[in-house]
């Protein structure tokens, strides 16, 4: 972590790449590398218009290019979105907690995710891919609202590939004059295909907070230990300090103490599917 969290590192925007009619990524590049763990977070700033938290949807094996995945859901956001290449960004962190890859060796992963709440997935999936033979398997199920809502399109194919993964896709509906030869479900339903011992392994959930709810619930029912049973909780973030009191979940700040939680740690908090 830096050790000034308030110094903003200059960026350039080296690509921006639509992923749907809401989420955009931006690939950029920080003056200089800036090293972080998979499931942390960092502040994008754009000069003259604000920040906002976003975890990086990139291995965190590579530091010198840093993918930023955005939903447009606000004024930054919007931003963000009119970005072009070559224009300026700025950076700070890395801040937050991370996926403890030392405890996923040897196991069978299950990674469970909607909507946005892939980004962050992207990142511990290509951290995970990156490292592969430390990992039994990895089951990646990925859910979407509809087929045009799908992110990440181009890197199924190739991901699908690897003798390692099982990747199996969902849209809620397909809207008349769609295609999808895929699932059709809440991405929820997909656990019914599960193949491994949900006694011993870890599951990772992310994605709309009615997702991760009724997602959590389904893994506990299954077996899954709440112990072995990882949130990310970005929810509400902002300052990415602890200083704005934004993120205050019960007796947690989520920027400090998360966003990487186990379901064990938070199970009791108020207001924790909000």
């Amino acid at each position: 972590m830096n050790p000034n969290p308030y110094e903003v590192i200059p960026a350039v925007i080296e690509e921006t790449i639509p992923e749907s009619s809401l989420i955009l990524t931006l690939r950029l590049r920080p003056e200089r590398p800036i090293p972080f763990r998979t499931g942390q977070f960092i502040e994008l700033s754009l000069p003259g218009i604000g920040e906002a938290p976003f975890t990086p949807s990139s291995s965190h094996f590579v530091s010198d290019v840093i993918d930023v995945t955005v939903m447009k859901a606000g004024f930054v956001t919007e931003q963000v979105h009119l970005s072009r290449p070559g224009d300026r960004a700025g950076l700070r962190g890395p801040f937050g907690s991370f996926y403890p890859l030392d405890k996923f060796e040897g196991k069978d992963l299950l990674i469970l995710g909607g909507g946005c709440g892939l980004a962050p997935l992207r990142s511990l999936f290509l951290t995970l891919l990156d490292e592969s033979d430390k990992y039994n398997s990895i089951t990646f199920y990925a859910g979407s609202k509809t087929p045009q809502d799908c992110i990440y399109k181009d890197a199924f194919p190739k991901w699908r590939s690897h003798p390692k993964v099982r990747l199996i896709r969902a849209v809620d509906a397909v809207p008349a004059g769609e295609t999808w030869d895929e699932d059709i479900c809440l991405v929820t339903k997909l656990l019914a295909k599960l193949e491994i011992d949900p006694r011993t392994n870890p599951a990772v959930v992310c994605g709309p907070p009615v997702m991760m709810k009724y997602g959590t619930l389904d893994l506990l029912k299954l077996g899954f230990r709440e112990e072995n049973i990882y949130l990310s909780m970005e929810k509400k973030m902002y300052c990415g300090i602890g200083q704005c009191r934004h993120c205050l979940m019960g007796e947690y700040y989520v920027c400090k103490h998360g966003p990487v939680f186990t379901y064990a740690q938070i199970k009791n908090e108020e207001g924790l599917w909000d």
